[in-house]
């Protein structure tokens, strides 16, 4: 077998992978420049551990899983909970606010200021449980 042949599972099996998560679309509107890169950058960067709906990120755990089945990894839900700005920020650049688990500095500089925006604007929209 060539080694192309080989390799076409594998990125068949990648493929499905990132189609899977494909559920939705970035809900910033697009006459918002910053507000929609800051969305990107937290779909990209934060959406294994964080909810925010918006930047079409739902953490490590669907919200339909009961509570004992969550990781530990799943951070807060964004949707129901209001962060300011410089919360935001602090949190990016001392890996949150116990220094557990999330890693410090996973946006820096001005992509940090986009995502601390987005966040500061877009979080805390919906009712909590």
């Amino acid at each position: 077998m060539t080694r192309s042949l080989r390799l076409t599972p594998g990125l068949a099996a990648l493929a499905l992978l990132q189609l899977a998560r494909c559920g939705g679309e970035i809900d910033v509107p697009k006459d918002q420049p910053a507000a929609r890169t800051g969305a990107q950058l937290f779909n990209e960067r934060c959406s294994g551990c964080h909810t925010l709906e918006a930047a079409n990120s739902y953490g490590s755990n669907p919200e339909k899983t009961p509570l004992k089945y969550q990781e530990r990894t799943n951070g807060p839900n964004f949707d129901t909970r209001k962060e300011a700005r410089a919360d935001v920020l602090y949190a990016i650049r001392n890996g949150g606010f116990s220094g557990a688990i999330m890693p410090a500095n996973i946006v820096v500089g001005g992509e940090a200021g986009l995502v601390a925006d987005f966040v500061s604007e877009y979080a805390g929209r919906k009712n909590g449980p």
